[in-house]
């Protein structure tokens, strides 16, 4: 069974945001430096940057734009290929292709579901 891995909120502007999470949940939450992607911290995490509560995931925060228009989950997956064509099959449609995630964190790819939502989804980097 694929899980809900991360979340990503969109931000118009993401210096407001960031705050405005920071203080109101008290979340940590920092920018990647070589792009426009900030890692939102909800939990504590092991060595790795695994959640170490169980069920418990961390995210990411955007600007607004492009696939990412709303509050989006994201389903880790062993092949992005085969899950889209998956997704194909059964009445979903491609939103953004496969792409790399820059520092070799692996791929994402984004659909939407038979009601117009639009879901992520990611797979890790080989080791």
């Amino acid at each position: 069974m694929d899980s809900v891995v991360h979340f990503e909120i969109p931000a118009k502007d993401p210096k407001r945001a960031s705050e405005f999470y920071t203080r109101a949940f008290g979340w940590q939450i920092s920018r990647y430096p070589d792009f426009e992607y900030w890692r939102v911290g909800t939990t504590s995490t092991d060595k790795s940057g695994m959640p170490t509560s169980p069920g418990a995931i961390n995210g990411g925060m955007a600007k607004k734009g492009g696939a990412l228009k709303v509050p989006t989950v994201t389903i880790g997956v062993a092949s992005i290929d085969a899950a889209l064509k998956k997704v194909s099959k059964f009445g979903g449609k491609v939103v953004a292709k496969k792409q790399a995630i820059a520092g070799n964190m692996g791929f994402t790819a984004y659909f939407s579901d038979t009601e117009g939502n639009v879901i992520g989804l990611y797979q890790y980097p080989k080791k």
